[in-house]
């Protein structure tokens, strides 16, 4: 064997050396690497996607999704339609003037009285027995005035014959002065006693009707006491009080005329007038106080009930409105949520005007174009971003 096939035996022998059997392990051990680096990223992989997936889903789960409502203006009826509050023309409580017990009771609730008309007695022992002092000292003064008006007379007549001194003269006429003054005293006593005393007959003060009645035979009466023993009214005209909102307040004037509507009555419309304003707006409810006349004389209207007026010449202001479940009440007064249009939520103040049932004035703190925020949670805080669910639609126009 030559040299040169030893040395080409001796390469093929050992791979380190260049020859074809080593270029051909090292291609297999390239090729290993490879799988396994590609078998350990497609291992990875859909981990490093679940978890991605999983992030995302967090997040997104982590914004509450809402849904919202833009405010619509309430459909105006026509003319200015407003609730309302019938008041008798005159109303008054009675109460006792003197102490005592009932006597009698001459009428109940719903009786018409006349002015002037007995209504219950009083028993005055007390006062009685007072009075009667009072006149027997009345009695006595008048006595002694006339024996120094003869002991002054007589004194006179002494003192210019120069009999006795001008001083003794002077002391008797004093002295007559002072009796004349305790008769005088003592019968403005009996006179005041005697119209306590009448006013153990209680009587109507105006024509009217019995509305309550709180007393009974034998009960204890005190005068001046915070217990009324009747309450009287005048029906045949009643007083109709109205609050105008402030929008309108400027179309409203004594002598105006308006309809009454009384829910009990739907087929009648009542007639009434402006009597007066109460000439400012309320700085509570931002409203003008008016009052109105109306003509009751054949009693279909009772005092004390719920009514509308309706001013037809008059046209309501458009107010907004919102439905009733966007609505949060906490300490700060009522509120809504609204999101702006970096999807994040303002909490709004906002000033009611009047219920609808499903939906609700709102008089200020919102505009046409704002998104409020349905059946807000009782936690919801500003300034938490939110997705909105769907485009916004509009409340239900009344």
């Amino acid at each position: 064997m030559t040299v040169t096939d030893t040395e080409q035996t001796t390469k093929q022998a050992n791979p380190s050396t260049g020859g074809p059997g080593g270029l051909k392990l090292w291609g297999l051990v390239v090729l290993a690497a490879v799988i396994i680096g590609a078998a350990f990223v497609a291992g990875l992989t859909p981990r490093w996607r679940q978890r991605a997936e999983l992030e995302a889903q967090t997040r997104e789960m982590s914004v509450p999704t809402v849904a919202v409502v833009s405010p619509v203006p309430a459909k105006a009826p026509p003319g200015l339609l407003l609730p309302a509050e019938v008041k008798p023309w005159i109303e008054t409580p009675i109460y006792a003037r003197a102490n005592g017990y009932l006597k009698r009771r001459l009428v109940d609730i719903g009786a018409r009285v006349e002015a002037g008309q007995l209504l219950a007695e009083i028993e005055t022992p007390e006062l009685d027995q007072e009075l009667e002092r009072a006149r027997h000292e009345l009695a006595q003064a008048e006595v002694s005035l006339a024996l120094a008006k003869l002991m002054a007379g007589r004194t006179a007549k002494l003192a210019a014959s120069g009999s006795i001194p001008g001083e003794e003269n002077d002391v008797q006429q004093a002295e007559l002065a002072v009796k004349d003054a305790v008769v005088k005293g003592a019968g403005a006593n009996v006179r005041r006693l005697e119209q306590l005393q009448s006013f153990g007959h209680v009587t109507a003060p105006f024509a009217g009707v019995i509305t309550a009645r709180n007393i009974d035979i034998g009960d204890l009466i005190a005068a001046g006491g915070t217990k009324e023993l009747f309450r009287l009214t005048q029906t045949d005209k009643l007083r109709v009080y109205v609050r105008v909102p402030q929008t309108s307040a400027l179309a409203i004037a004594p002598g105006q005329t308006a309809d009454l509507l009384v829910p009990e009555l739907p087929k009648r419309v009542f007639k009434a007038k402006v009597a007066s304003t109460a000439g400012e707006i309320s700085a509570d409810s931002r409203t003008l106080l008016t009052e109105l006349d109306v003509d009751n004389a054949s009693g279909e209207i009772l005092a004390g009930s719920f009514a509308q007026v309706r001013f037809a010449e008059t046209k309501g202001a458009a107010v907004l409105t919102v439905p009733g479940n966007t609505l949060l009440f906490r300490a700060e007064g009522p509120q809504v949520g609204v999101v702006g249009a970096d999807d994040k939520v303002e909490l709004r103040s906002v000033t009611l005007g009047r219920d609808f049932g499903q939906t609700v004035e709102i008089l200020a703190g919102v505009s046409p174009t704002d998104r409020v925020i349905l059946n807000p949670s009782d936690s919801l805080v500003g300034g938490t971003s939110v997705r909105v669910a769907a485009p916004a639609s509009s409340a239900k126009v009344q």
